[in-house]
């Protein structure tokens, strides 16, 4: 288990992404009228989770770039991206065929 505070919603959407994809087990937020907490449940899977900051605009035939710089192989690993269909991984915006501004990667 891990803590992470303070929680917002950028998080919990990029929680839900390493989540969908197998990396972490259930996490909980804590409302404690501060910043909030999330309890992470972990599955020891995770290697490497890091933010790119700034958030730099990518467009879709630039996520190749970006994956072959941040993740180690092609096979594994993830990119985060905000988009305007909302906050999700590198693969599901190829299929939706939309760039957006990276968040962070994880594998």
């Amino acid at each position: 288990q891990v803590l992470v505070r303070p929680s917002s919603k950028v998080i919990v959407k990029f929680l839900q992404t390493m989540q969908k994809n197998g990396y972490i087990g259930e996490f909980e937020i804590i409302d404690d009228h501060r910043g909030g907490k999330i309890v992470i449940e972990l599955r020891g899977r995770i290697n490497k989770c890091g933010v790119i900051s700034p958030r730099f605009d990518v467009k879709q035939s630039d996520i190749e770039k970006w994956i072959n710089n941040l993740l180690p192989s092609r096979q594994f690993g993830h990119l985060v991206l905000s988009t305007t269909y909302g906050i999700m991984d590198h693969n599901e915006a190829r299929r939706k065929a939309t760039g957006g501004k990276i968040i962070g990667f994880f594998y």
